[in-house]
């Protein structure tokens, strides 16, 4: 589906993604996020909910999604494990979202940036680096 891997950034966290398409970088980026952020309790009951969104580019939805998730997961306490996109386009996307309550945090982010941030197809899928403030 995608992979990622953390980079080092001065004072922030980052992220390198590739995926073979927009869904999946879509999904890696969320999954890599959560990976940084916090541990879901394996024992609990899984709790899901709708997403709704549209931008002006792919960028901004990426981080608008990032940044809706981080909301959701503030306030509901939850640390979401499971994406379905049921519509994904450059500028709008709808999905079903699943966590599970906290278990355990690692690091704290603020939110999802646009610095240097830029979505690329290449001939293997998209690739991207997203950098979140902490």
């Amino acid at each position: 589906m995608g992979r990622w891997e953390e980079i080092d950034h001065t004072a922030d966290l980052a992220l390198h993604l590739w995926a073979d398409d927009l869904s999946a970088l879509f999904i890696t980026a969320a999954r890599g996020m959560f990976s940084l952020i916090a541990a879901p309790r394996e024992d609990a009951t899984s709790r899901a909910l709708e997403i709704s969104l549209s931008a002006l580019d792919v960028e901004t939805l990426l981080v608008d999604w990032l940044n809706e998730l981080l909301y959701l997961s503030e306030v509901e306490s939850l640390v979401f494990t499971g994406y379905e996109l049921a519509h994904l386009t450059p500028n709008a996307l709808e999905a079903t979202v699943t966590g599970r309550p906290i278990k355990m945090y690692y690091n704290y982010i603020k939110a999802a940036t646009f610095h240097n941030l830029s979505v690329d197809a290449t001939p293997d899928g998209y690739e991207t680096e997203i950098v979140f403030d902490t």
